[in-house]
């Protein structure tokens, strides 16, 4: 429900100048989609939704260019920084070990982040299997998991 909706969000962005969050919540209630201010304020969050000035002079939601390939939000990277012990990679597959009790955290924290090349994942005690689309998407994450704890 929640990625249908917000892909519905950003399908509306993109098609149309949306001003305010009430002009949102129409446009979505327009397509069968039933949700409260509350909940489109987080997903304009999650999404990286920002507010551009247009030529007409208006401002308008618009998806932020800073958006970063993972995202990893302030408490997202404390999971990682203090429960990922090691990451490595075989081929599509990438493994991360955590503290014992800690990969079904890990887990939930990446299957909420909007990772495309993530075809799924599986959470253990200690240890989390994602499964990437290729090699590359997994080598990728690697370097992205090496940079944000290094």
């Amino acid at each position: 429900m929640k990625s249908k909706r917000q892909q519905e969000i950003l399908d509306i962005v993109a098609q149309r100048d949306i001003e305010t969050q009430e002009q949102l919540l129409e446009a979505l209630k327009e397509r069968g989609v039933a949700t409260t201010q509350a909940t489109i304020s987080r997903d304009i969050k999650q999404l990286h939704l920002v507010k551009e000035l247009t030529a007409g002079g208006i401002y308008k939601y618009t998806v932020s260019q800073r958006k970063t390939a993972l995202n990893f939000a302030g408490r997202l990277r404390t999971i990682f920084k203090e429960g990922v012990t090691s990451f490595d990679v075989a081929q599509n597959i990438v493994v991360l070990k955590t503290m014992p009790g800690l990969a079904p955290a890990a887990g939930a924290a990446i299957d909420g982040m909007d990772i495309p090349e993530l075809v799924g994942s599986l959470s253990g005690d200690d240890t989390v299997i994602l499964i990437m689309r290729n090699g590359e998407a997994a080598e990728e994450f690697c370097e992205e998991m090496r940079e944000m704890l290094g």
